[in-house]
Parts: C-alpha cells; structure tokens; sequence
C-alpha cells in the first residue's frame, strides 16, 4: 500500500489534492488533556452545529444548505469530510472505556425529567423500541439518547446539493438495503408493513435495465497491490470463464487453477459423506481451503482475498470455507462443485444468517436512496410531531426535515443527539426495583434522567461500561461482541462518462486500500430521481474494510479499528482519488475535474459480531451461545441492538428491540 507520507506534491496535485473541500475540523484519536477538555465535547449540540453545517461543509461542490422545506438550518445529512464514528462522538465512550472519564466528570446534576422509557442509542434497533412501545402505549414519554450529530447509527444518509440538479442527491453511509425480505423476521415483517412499505412497489422503483442498457457491468479490478500492474476485467454477461481469466495479471499456473476451480474441480474428500465433508470444511477458512487442500498457485489467493470483503467485513484469509460453499455461485468462491454437496439445506455449521437467508433468492432491488435510514425517518416521522414533511414510503426521501423540533419539551418523544449516555442504573436492588437512572454527557457536565425503563440499545460491548452490577459472566459475555469496523465513502461526481466509457458501474479492488467502487443504485421514488445520463452529477459509493489480515475476525477487528482510528482523513481522500483514477482514467475521469465533493462516514464499530466457523466451533453451533447470556434483562434494563442476536442486518436490529419492548413488559 502506498505510504502516504511519501505521497509527493506533484502527485497530489495531479489528484486533486490542492483543490480544497471543506470539512468541519477534526482530530483522529483521543487524547487524555486534563479537566473536562480530556472529555472532549460529545460534538456539536443541533443549535450549536449550524455554522458547522453551513460552512461550506458540503465541500467544492456547493453551499450547504437546509434541503426543501426544512424549518431549521441544523441538517447533519448534508456535513462532507470525516462522519459517523468521528472523534467527537468517540471522546466520552474511549474515555469511559479507558478509565479517564469521571476522573474530570463532576457530580452528575439531575434534571428532573421523567420518562416511561430511555432508550440508550438511535439507530434501527433503538428507534425501532421506541416506535413498538408506543404501539402498545400511545401516551407514554419516551428520550431516545444517542453520542452521533444524527439518528440512525450505521444508518446515516448523505447528502449533496450539485449545481444543476433539481433536489438533492442522497446517498446511504451504511445499512444500505433490505436484503433477503423473504426471510426477514416476522419483526422486521412487522414494522414494514405497519410503516407501509410494500416491498414489491419499492423493487419496482429499481431500474434493472439502467447500467446494462449502457453496456456497463461488474468487474474485477486487478491492482498492483496484489498484482504486477493495474487491469480492469469486465465480467460482461455471456463471457466465458476462460475469457476473462485469460485477461487476470496472474501466472500461467494461476489461470490454470482458476479454470479448474470454476469448470472441473475434483471431490477433495472422497470417501467422506456429506456431513463429514461439511464438517471438514467447517474447519477451515476460505483461503486455508484453497491453499491446503487445493493447493493453489498463490496467485488465485491474492485474487479471491476481498471476495467476501463487502458483505462480511473481512477476507477470504478469515471467511470459512462452508459459509463460502454456501455463498458459491457465478463468479464468486469456485472449487466446490466436485464435493456433490446436498444444497437442498444449509449446513449447521453455516452462519446464522446464512441459515436464516438460505434460498431466499430475493433480487438486490429493495432499497431506498439514502439507504435504510429511510425506514428510521419513517419512524421519527410518526413520533415526533412537525419533524418531516413527509413520513411515507414515497415521500420520504425528498421531505423536509426539522432537526430543531426533534428535543422539544412537549414532544411525547424526544430525540437528544450528541448525547452520549455515561452510566444506566436500576434504582435500588435490580429484583425489585421500579425505575432506573441514566446519566449523560451534554458537552458540559453530566445530567441525569429517570425512567420506569431502560433499553440498551447501543454498541453492546459498551454495557459494561455503562451499568455497573452486572452478573460477571453476562459482563463477561457482553464485552466480547466485538464489532468489525468499516469505512463508507459517498463521492459526488459532476458524471459518470467515465464509467460507461470503461463499461463498468461496479468493481472489485484485490488488494488497494478500498475493496469495492459502485455507482449508486438506480432507484426513483415518489418525486425522487435517480441519475440516468452519464452528464449528470452522481454518487459513488466505496467500502474500505480495516480488519487485519492473518487473524480472526475479532482479533483482525481490533487491530484493524485501532490502525483506522490512526489513519488521517488525507490519506482516506488519497486513496479515494488514487483508485478512481486508476479505475477510470483510461475513460477520461480526472480527479480534480470530476470529484466535487467527498463524505467518509467511519465506522469503527461496525458490522454486529457474527457466529462463523472455524472461530467460533467451542461454542457453534451447539451452543451455550455467549449472545443468549449477554442480553439478559438485568432489572429495569433490557438490552437491543443487533449485536444481541448477533447478526449484521437491519431486521435482526428490530428483532432485538421487540424483545426487549416484550421482556420489560413481562
């Protein structure tokens, strides 16, 4: 990978590098300072965020300013540069994490408010609790806390205003679609039906034909961080598998793998049944199966690394061989077709969200632009009065919204941004107690609120560190979900001739710094119009996944998130120059031209902590699963969030809070 340190002027100039984008100020890491600056402010509080919003924080492509017809001028969406997990809303959870905190807290001051219930973290799953207590209290008070500037968690829309476009263009910053909705929960089910998104009119929103009809399809992008050069092969509808691999940078012996592998690979196992073959695979990782027992030229391994990357949060060195025969198929995890392994079912040491999704065979199309913080606008849309202009399927992504009402007094449900909470106690003896106390940080001190009920709905790895007299081995239990990290770019281009010019809307990196660039999905909704001619302005969509290669995947997450956090927002815009350059140069793409504004929403703590094999065999899959012990009611307090199920996706984040809604009102 290219030391950026060594990165030199003239290079960076020919990127784009000197043409400035504005972005609020920001530093990468926390530092220990004494006095409550070591706390840092947990980031600007809506009325005060206004002239990080409208100073020029959309970058070179336009003025920031509030979308139509919004009453406040606080509009997070809109904000480019570093997002997400940004050193403001990590400040107080590092600090708490490290034991610095309530060195420089001082006395918590109560604020005399009283809720029915707080829920602790505004993404899908805490939103989601809110929204199903409602149902079955439409009086009740409810605070939803979260340490980001806006709801959603990973769930974060992105924004811009280009010169020339009618309305703005969105994006997602994570969480981007319904995937598998035919094996959605009957939860998730549930609160789709009840917000009235009919998942055949939002497939038909999707323009299958769109990238097609231009010639433009997938591809493998082979770099010279794996490779001896740079070379773009297009994986075009009918070329043949011996096609495209005679255009790969790979050796000779390589090629010959490879055709092996997709066309006639032998039963590595022969004489073992089914089960035992699948028990085997179940002990070995993607990479280990083709190095091991295939026996491969290293060359296929440095080809298939990052195949998994996009949908899991780490490579084919961590992703194990059964859930990669699971995922086989098309141009994705060759070599298993000569095993004659039963696909009538999954295997039981398949992933619990492979289980769950096998056979699905639900087309990609289910997706709203600005991804499925649509579905938690939906829902904010119904509590708060006078936040949207529009709360509907169709209507959603161009209604206005209104920041400034979301913390209103008299709201039956309020929503308190940058607000990260600092502790959550049951008041008394958790058996019997009747209320419970929760304190967080306003950027100044720690206030407290009082409530009949708790929902933990944030980063579950966090609990320990917010309530106190938890069991140890639930303590225990709750501090090893350890989440993958993740980076989502949106890059806003002034058009995209350059793609078609490339005939690609998509690729694959094998080894550069970001493993996957997209143009956006083709989707228009309501009054919402996605591009359709390569002149006009559009999103890009990068995926970066730090995990550290050569480990398991928590220990790869940790590695990788400390290295992310270390990581200069300059080296991130490098890299994103960098690649869309050696993608889509040969199509007269120019860095400095073309990229008129830049969004990197971090995610440190990302995708939930799934089960998979070989990692995780002393306790998967027969159990006891540390999930099941970790998410237990501890008096007033339940806990949410997807990492309780644990799975990465949007309906197992509502799945977790319909539980806990049903578990505190036992």
């Amino acid at each position: 990978m290219t030391d950026p340190q060594e990165i030199t002027s003239r290079r960076a100039r020919d990127l784009g590098m000197d043409r400035h984008i504005s972005r609020r100020d920001f530093f990468d890491g926390v530092a220990a300072v004494a006095g409550v600056a070591a706390l840092g402010p947990a980031a600007p509080r809506p009325r005060e965020a206004r002239t990080a919003a409208g100073a020029g924080a959309t970058g070179t492509g336009g003025a920031t300013r509030a979308p139509r017809g919004s009453q406040g001028s606080y509009y997070p969406p809109t904000l480019t540069g570093l997002q997400g997990d940004t050193p403001e809303a990590l400040s107080v959870p590092h600090a708490l994490r490290d034991n610095r905190f309530w060195r420089h807290a001082g006395t918590p001051k109560p604020t005399g408010e009283r809720y029915d219930l707080i829920v602790v973290g505004g993404g899908i799953s805490g939103v989601s609790a809110a929204h199903r207590w409602l149902e079955g209290d439409p009086g009740a008070r409810i605070l939803i806390l979260d340490n980001h500037d806006d709801f959603g968690g990973h769930a974060r829309r992105n924004e811009f205003n280009p010169r020339g476009r009618r309305g703005p263009l969105v994006g997602y910053g994570g969480s981007p679609s319904i995937e598998a909705p035919s094996a959605w929960t009957p939860e998730g089910r549930d609160l789709l039906g009840k917000l009235g998104v009919g998942l055949q009119r939002l497939g038909d929103c999707f323009d299958h034909g769109l990238y097609p009809g231009l010639k433009m399809y997938d591809s493998v992008f082979c770099d010279r961080e794996t490779f001896s050069a740079d070379r773009l092969v297009v994986l075009a509808p009918g070329k043949g598998t011996s096609r495209w691999v005679a255009e790969l940078p790979v050796a000779e012996q390589a090629r010959r793998d490879l055709l092996m592998l997709y066309a006639d690979p032998p039963d590595w196992f022969p004489g073992l049944s089914d089960g035992e073959k699948k028990e085997r695979l179940s002990r070995l990782t993607y990479a280990g199966f083709l190095r091991d027992v295939c026996k491969v030229h290293p060359d296929v391994l440095g080809f298939v690394q990052t195949m998994p990357n996009d949908e899991w949060g780490y490579g084919s060195d961590a992703f194990g061989a059964i859930d990669a025969w699971g995922s086989a198929g098309g141009h994705g995890y060759p070599g298993f077709g000569g095993l004659g392994l039963d696909r009538a079912k999954p295997s039981e040491y398949n992933s619990p969200s492979m289980i769950k999704n096998w056979g699905a065979g639900d087309p990609r199309v289910h997706h709203f632009p600005e991804g499925n913080q649509a579905l938690v606008r939906m829902m904010i849309a119904r509590m708060v009065p006078g936040f949207a202009t529009a709360g509907d399927m169709e209507g959603v992504t161009t209604a206005g919204f209104d920041y400034d009402r979301l913390d209103l007094p008299g709201n039956g449900v309020r929503v308190r941004l940058s607000s990260p909470v600092v502790s959550a106690a049951n008041d008394g003896d958790p058996d019997t107690a009747a209320t419970a106390t929760v304190g967080y940080f306003d950027g100044e001190r720690v206030r407290t609120v009082q409530a009949a009920n708790v929902i933990m709905a944030c980063w579950n790895m966090m609990i320990p560190h917010l309530v106190a007299g938890l069991p140890p081995d639930q303590d225990r239990a709750l501090r090893g979900a350890v989440k993958v990290p993740l980076l989502y770019a949106t890059v806003q281009l002034r058009g995209w001739e350059s793609w078609r010019r490339v005939g690609v809307h998509r690729t694959r990196f094998t080894g550069a710094y970001w493993c996957v660039a997209e143009l956006d999905h083709p989707v228009g909704i309501g009054d919402y119009r996605c591009p359709r001619r390569p002149h006009e302005p559009i999103n890009v969509h990068m995926v970066r996944t730090p995990a550290v290669r050569g480990m398991s995947p928590s220990d790869g997450a940790v590695a990788g998130r400390y290295e992310l956090l270390a990581t200069p927002y300059s080296h991130l815009e490098y890299s994103i120059r960098d690649q869309l350059t050696r993608l889509l140069g040969p199509g007269g793409f120019d860095a400095t031209r073309d990229i008129q504004a830049i969004t990197i929403n971090r995610w440190g703590h990302g995708y939930a902590p799934e089960y998979a094999t070989p990692w995780n065999l002393d306790f998967y899959p027969h159990g006891p699963l540390p999930a099941t012990l970790a998410r237990r009611r501890f008096g007033r307090i339940a806990i949410a969030n997807s990492d309780s199920v644990p799975a990465a996706y949007a309906d197992a984040a509502i799945t977790a809070a319909y539980r806990a809604v049903l578990e505190l009102r036992a």
